[in-house]
């Protein structure tokens, strides 16, 4: 039975003091903050390994983290902790534990659920890849013809795609020469024929990955990967370059696969915390077994560190704790992911899935409706490009955008001038955001230019910006497989305990399920060429209009 407390936090005694607080503290500026608390660095910044962590440009003070403290405590997060890590089935909605954590314990702590031991299970499959991944690395495991494989193409969709098609990409430095990945996810043929028309069947492997085999985006582009397959090669080439990455060995083995090319995983894996699983075997084939096992270790240090570190340099804890701060008492509603390295070019994208499909809800654990926001809009870029596209509403706009700036101190190239260009900029923009720029400041700006006072007068308004934006830092020695493992840990515990504090679950998704469901419906009336009367008008509308073009699609195939 779960020991998770089942709360309205606005309703505890620490809420009613932070709400409080916020009154005195939410017109003090961040300028201010460093001039009353000239030592606020020292608690509010701190090293853990090969992170530092500068939650100084927050509008936070000692008082704030106190009575967040007192929240937590409130709330019961030290049993929350233990009831994620111990395999108590906290996913009440689908009965099921959340032991993603598990897949990462390289040190093999026991772990059981219902009463069964799972790190046999979990080093079984890891097993299973790393001999997998190694047969492919030294040319033993061959196409059809005899030719080594080249190319990877994961085709799954949401965690079977977002995952490792992030640290694939992050991790590229580290890729296995000869041997390059693509994913495909959209149902969308736009996604998946281009690169169909590249590729050569005989160097060629396919990694379908869906949990149940039957996800509908996934399967459609598997079945046209395999149409070609076999156009272009042999029916009989399949359990050379075809291989499945799911719980349902019926509809693997239907499919074709061989279910020794069958990787298994479990349902208390959620889809969005699954590369750490036998979904990552796209990541392990890119870039080695060690380096996964490396992945898995950072994401272990970090839940390490979340178990057992004091609130106040609890990283995930306190990242946790300001976006509830800003997200519910300063109602900003959005989170903005701003990695300096290209590599982390699909991070935000990744965070999106993690974060809002885990935190997107409006019924708390109770079943009630909650009363207050939950979840965050997440959404970012990588510096510099964000800085010449949307910096501008960051800085000057009405709304207040929390930023997490994230950046290596090391550079995978030897660019010097690049990467020195890159930090000035990374570095430059949290102190841009935090002091604005002022009527003082700007008008001896003009003045130096040589501008008359009319001038002046008339372009002084739109050069000013107040600051007072806030920022979070986090500057990593370098992107290892390590540090990213360290990373991506860091936010899954962030989610975690803001999902807690809401008071909801965090590890189901049942609004995407209507969709679905109704998309089912719709393509049955497409293929029929009929509209049913129980839609509503807009919908009817757009029905018959797709039908009346679908014409020319079916004249095209013929």
């Amino acid at each position: 039975m779960s020991i998770i407390k089942n709360n309205d936090p606005t309703q505890t005694k620490s809420w009613k003091e932070l709400n409080q607080h916020f009154n005195k503290i939410k017109y003090q500026s961040l300028t201010d903050l460093f001039k009353e608390e000239p030592n606020r660095l020292e608690y509010l910044s701190f090293d853990m390994g090969n992170f530092y962590f500068d939650f100084s440009k927050n509008h936070l003070t000692k008082k704030t983290l106190s009575l967040f403290a007192s929240l937590a405590k409130e709330m019961g997060l030290i049993d929350a902790k233990n009831a994620l890590f111990q395999g108590q089935k906290i996913n009440k909605t689908e009965d099921r534990a959340v032991l993603h954590t598990a897949l990462r314990n390289i040190k093999k702590k026991l772990i059981s659920l219902d009463g069964e031991e799972l790190m046999p299970f979990v080093f079984a499959e890891l097993d299973k890849m790393k001999d997998f991944s190694m047969k492919l690395h030294e040319g033993k495991h061959l196409g059809y013809t005899s030719k080594r494989i080249k190319n990877i193409v994961n085709i799954g969709i949401g965690g079977s795609d977002l995952g490792p098609n992030m640290v694939c990409e992050a991790l590229k430095p580290y890729w296995i020469k000869g041997i390059t990945p693509h994913f495909i996810s959209n149902v969308d043929a736009s996604h998946i024929d281009p690169l169909l028309q590249k590729l050569n069947p005989e160097t060629t492997l396919f990694i379908i990955a869906s949990k149940t085999f039957t996800t509908q985006e996934t399967m459609t582009n598997a079945i046209t990967a395999r149409n070609w397959f076999i156009d272009h090669a042999s029916e009989k080439g399949i359990d050379k370059h075809f291989v499945a990455v799911s719980t349902n060995s019926q509809k693997v083995s239907e499919f074709g696969i061989d279910l020794q090319n069958m990787f298994k995983f479990w349902d208390w894996v959620g889809g969005r915390y699954s590369l750490w699983s036998t979904i990552g075997l796209s990541i392990v084939c890119t870039i080695g077994y060690d380096h996964f096992i490396d992945l898995l270790k950072g994401a272990e240090k970090m839940d390490e560190h979340f178990l057992n570190s004091p609130l106040e340099s609890n990283a995930p804890t306190l990242m946790a704790f300001i976006g509830i701060w800003y997200n519910n008492f300063f109602k900003t509603q959005t989170q903005v992911i701003l990695p300096y390295d290209q590599r982390l070019a699909h991070f935000s994208k990744y965070l999106q899935q993690a974060d809002m499909e885990s935190n997107g809800k409006s019924t708390d654990r109770n079943g009630d409706q909650v009363k207050y926001e939950t979840g965050q809009i997440v959404w970012g870029e990588p510096g510099t490009n964000g800085q010449h596209a949307f910096y501008q509403l960051i800085h000057q706009g009405t709304k207040i955008v929390p930023c997490d700036f994230i950046a290596a101190a090391l550079p995978a190239h030897n660019k010097t001038d690049h990467h020195d260009k890159l930090m000035a900029n990374f570095i430059a923009q949290t102190e841009a955001l935090m002091k604005g720029k002022n009527i003082k400041s700007v008008k001896s700006e003009l003045e130096q230019q040589g501008m008359s006072d009319e001038e002046i007068k008339a372009i002084l308004p739109f050069k000013v910006f107040e600051g007072n934006r806030p920022t979070s830092t986090i500057l990593i020695d370098k992107l290892s497989p390590e540090n990213l493992g360290s990373l991506i840990a860091l936010y899954e515990h962030k989610i975690f305990v803001q999902g807690f504090i809401w008071n909801i679950f965090s590890f189901d998704q049942w609004g995407v399920e209507l969709g679905k469901q109704l998309a089912g419906n719709i393509l049955n009336e497409i293929k029929a060429g009929e509209v049913h009367k129980s839609h509503d008008p807009s919908t009817q509308k757009m029905i018959k209009k797709y039908l009346s073009h679908k014409i020319l699609i079916d004249t095209r195939e013929c």
